[in-house]
């Protein structure tokens, strides 16, 4: 380390949470929901186990698809009676670990969108210790319901924003080769 300039500045890294957090997004862009793309990556000991998104069942028609969630109503959210016909990231996430025996025991859950009670109740059943989410959903009574969990100390809840910069970062990376002086010095 003594060889290095005096003005080195180690290149921007996302910590542990941006990193899982930036997968979630990315796993959100496999949505098919019309109204709230969400992904989810569950994580053990710093390895992904399993990702999730949210959409129609598997062999049901993604309402992307159609354009529509049911005949004459164009999104989920504009019924007060119908459900939604998604299943939800945090669910198919847990589906897709369980699907493949997969245990997520002690494990941890990154999720663009703050999981709804019953999927917080999955979470916290399949023994999934902490979940970190990047915007907020559950407010009034279901707040309350959530807190109470909190409080029993079955879950924590962390709300996660990615900077700027890290944000900048992984859309550079997407966007332009990630390897261009590896393929250079390789003659490809």
């Amino acid at each position: 380390m003594e060889d290095l300039p005096e003005n080195y500045q180690p290149p921007l890294r996302p910590n542990w949470d941006e990193y899982f957090m930036m997968m979630a997004k990315l796993v959100a862009t496999r949505s098919t929901c019309l109204v709230f793309p969400v992904g989810a990556v569950i994580v053990k000991d710093r390895q992904m186990l399993a990702t999730g998104y949210n959409g129609s069942p598997s062999g049901s028609i993604h309402c992307t698809t159609q354009g529509y969630c049911y005949p004459g109503l164009s999104t989920c959210d504009a019924s007060s009676v119908l459900p939604s016909r998604a299943v939800h990231a945090e669910a198919n996430a847990i589906a897709q670990a369980a699907k493949h025996g997969i245990c997520c025991n002690g494990g941890s859950i990154y999720v663009t969108l703050e999981p709804c009670i019953s999927c917080l109740k999955l979470i916290i059943s399949t023994g999934i210790k902490e979940v970190f989410y990047e915007t907020v959903f559950n407010s009034g009574d279901k707040a309350m319901v959530r807190d109470l969990y909190i409080n029993d100390g079955l879950v924590t809840l962390k709300k996660i924003h990615l900077s700027e910069e890290i944000s900048q970062k992984g859309a550079s990376f997407l966007l332009n080769p990630t390897s261009v002086l590896g393929m250079v010095k390789a003659g490809q």
